[in-house]
């Protein structure tokens, strides 16, 4: 076996390890928690002293919380949102997403983003105040807090609601929350001096989260944590890391404190959906991600600068607050119509960026107009194709030239013999004269790569092609095919393996079938190479990928199936108008012609064997 044989094999094999790694090692996982929230109810000193309004210790409460009560609730009505405000510390902690279920069954629960303490998941918002000149700590509202209604029964994108808490020694304390119509609050934090003596306070808003949430998938292209924009700084932190987070003496736990001078946002990611706070957009703030690992508690807290009241007078914060699903035309009117700065970074875009934005942006607009994001990603794929067609022009003319020489090539090789570098001259120099660059070949194949793995992102992590259809069996294109061998596609009256599973990658489905069958025509444009290692290599090829992909999002599955047919007609027009005619059966009849005479060697040699 020579050289180029042997690093042939081992490139191959290198691929198929990688995803193979890919596939199998780094599956989503089911994990549920096993911090129970009543262990969540332990209490400590609730809050930290402080002596200056313009004081850099200037902090949030501590993670306290009171063990869950039954509290006054004002229910959340909108169009894509219900759940309810719980009085105690005036918690939004209830809230789901009515455009959303869990699962593609039309009995399957909505989804629910916000949880109240008591609950497995506890995931909740709150706003308070830190007392800072003129007050005590327990003169200002904190995440235990019993407010009162003073206005409002609904929450609706019409109706605000305010709650308000006397403190009794002169403060009358205030938070008018108003939502719109699709995902994002706005807290209107006052304060009402009617004592006799100026008083300085700091109001924050928090996002507190008991553990990791049960739905984690710990998927490697996947972000799920915090995530914050500072000045235009984005920052992605994973929950394991904010749990390597220094200990921190002025938060008196694991800190990580960002002084945000102008603009930013701070808050929690999931796969599909969020909350963040966002103070104003013009105003600083201290930007804080917390762990308290005794109660196993995620904080991110926003604390504005402090304001100074005198008597008779009143101040007031407003702080956004998002809480929902990570829908890119929402998020980017939030960016580009309300002024949140660098919004859109809230979407893991991923380290290809600059492609995944643009390819995103052309599917959603295309899915506009057609309706069916299963359509558009054929559309896609056919505008993709378009855009790289010269480099793939260059590349099938440059194939059908090295075509045209390559009885030159025999006899080169006949007349050079074992002298690989009298070899290697003659090639460069046949190349040369002819105008051939067998480089060009690669410069499609080098083109597709990014793209290739920029729409695996797209199709994974964008909330749009969640339980999106396509037609027929294909009712979610971020999910695997659900048909399979196993139960004919459906025709024999027994469920296909679970997604996910070891016989799900072994009895695949119809779209990596028809991968498979995409790549191996493809192959056959061209005749099987010469050496025996780099024709059972070809052969082996499309089948193995078959299987590997079988896993993969079908959306992904069928803009493969609909990239390799699309090559075909391209490659094959191009090389009929440069007067190449490729023999497309015949091709196909002479690789069935060697598997039956290889098949009849080995048989032959069985038989020829002399038995011990």
């Amino acid at each position: 076996m020579n050289d180029q044989n042997r690093n042939l094999i081992l490139a191959t094999l290198l691929s198929f390890a990688v995803i193979m790694s890919w596939t199998l090692l780094f599956p989503p996982e089911e994990i549920v928690t096993d911090t129970p929230a009543e262990v969540v109810t332990q209490t400590t000193d609730p809050t930290v002293p402080l002596a200056d309004p313009t004081s850099p210790t200037a902090t949030a409460p501590t993670a306290t919380e009171e063990p869950a009560v039954e509290a006054v609730r004002v229910r959340i009505e909108t169009p894509e949102l219900t759940g309810s405000i719980s009085m105690q510390g005036g918690r939004l902690d209830d809230l789901a997403l009515t455009g959303y279920r869990e699962t593609l069954a039309d009995d399957a629960p909505i989804v629910r983003l916000l949880r109240p303490v008591g609950e497995i998941d506890a995931y909740f918002a709150s706003f308070g105040w830190t007392a800072t000149d003129g007050l005590d700590v327990t003169a200002v509202p904190g995440p235990d807090t019993t407010w009162s209604v003073e206005s409002g029964d609904v929450l609706t994108p019409t109706t605000p609601v305010t709650l308000v808490w006397d403190n009794g020694a002169g403060q009358i304390f205030r938070n008018e929350i108003s939502v719109d119509d699709r995902f994002m609050f706005s807290i209107a934090q006052s304060v009402e001096n009617v004592g006799e003596a100026a008083v300085a306070a700091r109001p924050y808003g928090i996002l507190r989260r008991h553990g990791e949430p049960s739905d984690l998938k710990r998927f490697f292209i996947l972000h799920e944590g915090l995530v914050r924009m500072s000045d235009g700084v984005l920052d992605e932190t994973s929950y394991s890391n904010i749990t390597d987070h220094p200990f921190n003496d002025l938060e008196r736990t694991q800190a990580e404190r960002i002084d945000v001078n102008q603009s930013g946002w701070i808050g929690y990611t999931d796969h599909y959906w969020m909350t963040t706070l966002i103070p104003d957009q013009q105003s600083p703030f201290r930007s804080t991600s917390k762990y308290f690992e005794a109660r196993n508690l995620y904080q991110a807290e926003a604390v504005m600068p402090a304001s100074t009241i005198a008597p008779g007078e009143s101040a007031t914060v407003t702080t956004r607050l998002f809480a929902g699903a990570k829908e890119w035309d929402a998020i980017r009117d939030y960016e580009n119509e309300g002024g949140v700065d660098g919004f859109l970074d809230s979407i893991d875009w991923g380290w290809f960026f600059f492609l995944t934005k643009p390819i995103f942006w052309l599917l959603h607009t295309l899915n506009l107009y057609i309706g069916n994001m299963g359509w558009s990603i054929l559309a896609l794929t056919l505008i993709l194709k378009a855009l790289v067609l010269p480099l793939a022009y260059k590349s099938y003319v440059s194939m059908a030239k090295m075509k045209e020489l390559q009885p030159e090539m025999e006899k080169l090789k006949e007349r050079a013999g074992e002298d690989k570098q009298a070899m290697q001259q003659g090639m460069m120099k046949l190349y040369k004269e002819n105008k051939v660059n067998p480089a060009s070949g690669c410069l499609p194949i080098l083109l597709q790569i990014p793209i290739f793995f920029s729409l695996y992102k797209v199709i994974f992590v964008t909330i749009e092609l969640r339980h999106a259809p396509w037609i027929g069996w294909i009712e979610d294109l971020s999910a695997p095919d659900p048909s399979s061998i196993i139960n004919l596609f459906g025709l024999l009256p027994w469920g296909a393996p679970d997604p996910g599973s070891i016989l799900s990658l072994i009895f695949i489905g119809l779209l990596p079938i028809f991968l498979g069958v995409s790549m191996w025509m493809q192959q056959k444009l061209n005749p099987a190479p010469t050496d025996p290692t780099q024709q059972m290599i070809f052969a082996w090829m499309p089948w193995v990928f078959m299987f590997m992909l079988g896993g993969f999002a079908s959306g992904l599955v069928l803009y493969w199936i609909a990239n390799n047919i699309i090559t075909f007609v391209q490659q094959y027009a191009i090389m009929r108008s440069h007067g190449a005619k490729p023999d497309v059966f015949g091709n196909i009849k002479s690789s069935l012609k060697r598997k039956k005479a290889a098949d009849a060697a080995k048989a032959e040699k069985a038989a020829n064997k002399p038995e011990k």
